[in-house]
């Protein structure tokens, strides 16, 4: 197959400015160097080239939005265009720095106290340590108000009690944001170092999805934590609905480019494979297929492009990322699944990147919120009607 050289039907690159098409030329660079000799070998083996995250950090893709502390000060088009490229690879080289990013460094940033900031942001940049975030629990994944786990105030210390499920970096994180209730059912945001007494992680293992990418189990019995690890600017499901905002916006650019990826590989291969005398692309039915993906990619980049604008302006909506996470990610998998169909039997085999990227994107039409949650968002905002638990 040839190099990947990138998907953009209507000019879109003509929209980006120099600094942001730089930006993204290098992560994909790098991505193509760096990343998919050996991502191959990670998938079957079920594990993550942690070793590439220093160099994650040397590129300045973790809170590459934020100002100060070591951050990039990039806007958030150019940080879209560093997720696309990210999953270009796979979602779960996404996943880790999209957590890092959105989930760890943000809330520090934006509800932490500046000691909090300036222990763990340029930590967390450079990629010296990593981070995760503590929010679904066993039983309550899209209902997060309804969480069980619960941080007791003891003297100079809270005392976290209850379990997270489903976290990516969770055993490698140096530092865990966990969003428990308090003694009064509110909920905040507080920070866990590894190592503190009662706090263990616990790797999910035979997993067909995310295979690249760590997935832990956090437990907290009688944890205690100082008062002063405890998010200060904070209270309420506001706190880790932001942070998920923020994690969403990466999302909707990240499954373009996976999307990109497998049409790229499957228009590819369809000009290569000869049936009948003559390659498969001259087909009537796979130029259909190959017609669909290419238009679908491109109304996403289009609607990602623009809520990058929308973001840049301070004027984006939590239902406006909801739509693009929501219609993104379905584009995604849907376009994975048709390229895997086009390659036939050569689809299911991870010499070619398509199954992996087709299994990845079932996680992550389910996680940050399914796209039945995304549907009722919006439903809710555009009928003023509550849809949910109905």
């Amino acid at each position: 197959m040839e190099k990947f050289h990138g998907v953009d039907y209507y000019g879109i690159e003509e929209l980006l400015s120099d600094e942001e098409r730089m930006i993204r030329d290098a992560v994909r660079d790098w991505v193509e160097a760096e990343f998919l000799p050996v991502v191959t070998e990670h998938h079957r083996a079920g594990t993550f080239p942690v070793h590439l995250i220093p160099k994650l950090g040397e590129l300045g893709v973790f809170g590459a939005t934020l100002k100060g502390y070591g951050c990039a000060g990039l806007n958030h088009v150019a940080y879209g265009l560093i997720m696309q490229e990210l999953e270009r690879g796979d979602s779960g080289l996404r996943s880790a720095a999209s957590v890092q990013s959105g989930l760890v460094m943000h809330p520090i940033h934006a509800y932490g106290s500046e000691a909090q900031k300036e222990a763990w942001l340029p930590l967390l940049a450079t990629g010296a340590k990593v981070g995760c975030f503590g929010l679904t629990e066993p039983d309550h994944g899209s209902d997060p108000g309804s969480m069980k786990t619960r941080a007791r105030r003891q003297g100079d210390a809270f005392v976290l009690s209850g379990t997270k499920l489903w976290i990516t970096n969770g055993s490698i994180a140096d530092v865990a944001v966990v969003w428990a209730k308090e003694d009064d059912g509110e909920i905040g945001g507080f920070l866990v170092e590894r190592g503190t007494p009662g706090f263990s992680t616990l790797d999910i293992h035979g997993k067909f999805s995310m295979r690249a990418s760590i997935t832990s189990e956090l437990s907290f019995q009688d944890c205690r934590i100082p008062l002063a690890n405890k998010l200060p600017s904070v209270r309420g499901l506001r706190g880790p609905l932001g942070c998920l905002s923020q994690a969403r916006y990466g999302i909707a650019w990240g499954a373009v480019g996976a999307a990109m990826a497998c049409y790229d590989w499957a228009l590819q291969y369809a000009q290569q494979r000869v049936q009948f005398g003559k390659p498969i692309a001259s087909f009537q039915l796979v130029q259909q297929k190959l017609v669909w993906m290419l238009t679908e990619i491109t109304k996403a980049q289009l609607l990602a492009l623009q809520l990058g604008r929308l973001k840049d302006q301070g004027t984006a909506r939590a239902q406006q990322i909801s739509m693009a996470k929501m219609n993104n990610v379905q584009m995604a998998l849907d376009t994975a699944r048709m390229a895997r169909d086009i390659m036939g039997a050569a689809g299911i085999v991870d010499e070619h990147p398509v199954i992996r990227h087709m299994l990845n994107l079932e996680t992550v039409n389910t996680y940050e919120g399914t796209h039945d949650i995304h549907t009722l968002i919006i439903g809710r905002d555009i009928t003023g009607l509550d849809g949910f638990g109905l």
